[in-house]
């Protein structure tokens, strides 16, 4: 009998359409692990404010970065499926989805599940945890999967930030470039709120926690902390490409409010340019597949916000996408 592996990633509308782009802003934000507040309250914020006034402007970007073939999430994530499906043969059966939009995660699971496997390894594509994220999707995957007749073995990933091979294949993309040709090295996040944190925090025991020094190393309490599992993914990455203190910053981008992780990653940006710096590098390890973050957020409007302040250039590190380095490395992680 054969294993299965599910990669899922986090989504993309259908289409750069205000339609497209609101059906599935609609389905993100309704969460209730994205937006953690009560159901009455997400329903007004996501359905009446934000979806309606966003669902344009967020059109208008993916527009920027849509190619002729699709959204660039989705062709990077089908790649790396059709990659580590001929890597790996006939021993294992690898299905894509996407936590919103499709394709579904119910509809890559009834695929999985013709061909009778014996085991599932479910891979969420983030590779630090968050429950607005990794969590959000194991919930799906296990609410879809509990009214089969046979549950199959199942092996799920919640976080592999600091899997070597993972590393290794970062550090392949890192080390294209010359650090020493750059005035500073950035490495950008996805940010949370702080909430999300501390929540996590407490569940794991760690009430002191005060999104400060605790993130200094990884410990039993903040194993499944995002803003730890950063720090040190931040931490390994500086070791492998020898980069001295003081030239490297970690932060974090896509803010909504002043209460998310800081430091922001515009605002450190901006600060750099300030400071005379003319060339950064800047690294999004948090995104496994390039993206509205990283091609638009980092490649362009980051660029803007350095040159108004007297910077020359950022140059974005490629996310890991389908490369050669990241098909070896699944196989490995999934059977860690």
């Amino acid at each position: 009998m054969k294993e299965a592996i599910l990669l899922v990633n986090l989504g993309t509308p259908d289409a750069p359409t205000p339609t497209k782009v609101g059906k599935y802003l609609t389905q993100f934000l309704n969460d209730k692990r994205v937006i953690d507040i009560n159901a009455i309250g997400r329903f007004i914020l996501v359905n009446l404010i934000i979806v309606p006034f966003r669902s344009f402007k967020s059109s208008a970007l993916y527009k920027h970065i849509w190619t002729k073939e699709g959204s660039p999430l989705l062709l990077n994530s089908v790649e790396l499926k059709e990659k580590l499906q001929k890597k790996l043969g006939d021993k294992y059966i690898v299905e894509l989805a996407m936590r919103y939009q499709s394709p579904s995660i119910k509809q890559a699971l009834e695929k999985l599940r013709k061909h009778l496997p014996e085991k599932i390894h479910v891979l969420p594509l983030y590779p630090q945890y968050a429950s607005s994220s990794t969590g959000s999707t194991i919930e799906e995957v296990l609410k879809q999967i509990k009214s089969w007749e046979v549950i199959p073995n199942l092996n799920i990933i919640s976080k592999f930030y600091d899997h070597p091979k993972f590393i290794e294949a970062l550090l392949q993309e890192g080390k294209k470039f010359n650090i020493n040709e750059y005035d500073h090295v950035l490495f950008s996040y996805h940010g949370l709120p702080e909430r999300q944190i501390l929540k996590g925090s407490v569940h794991y025991g760690n009430e002191s926690c005060k999104l400060g020094d605790c993130c200094s190393s990884i410990t039993k309490n903040n194993q499944y902390c995002y803003r730890a599992n950063c720090f040190e993914t931040t931490r390994q990455l500086v070791r492998g490409l020898n980069i001295p203190e003081g030239k490297y910053t970690t932060a974090f981008q896509s803010r909504l409010d002043k209460k998310w992780l800081k430091p922001f990653s515009d605002k450190v940006v901006e600060d750099l340019a300030k400071k005379g710096y003319k060339k950064v590098l800047v690294f999004s390890p948090a995104f496994v597949a390039d993206c509205l973050e990283t091609i638009h957020e980092i490649g362009a409007e980051y660029n803007e916000i350095f040159n108004e302040f007297g910077g020359e250039k950022i140059t974005l590190v490629n996310s890991l996408n389908s490369s050669d380095a990241w098909v070896n490395a699944i196989p490995e992680i999934i059977q860690r």
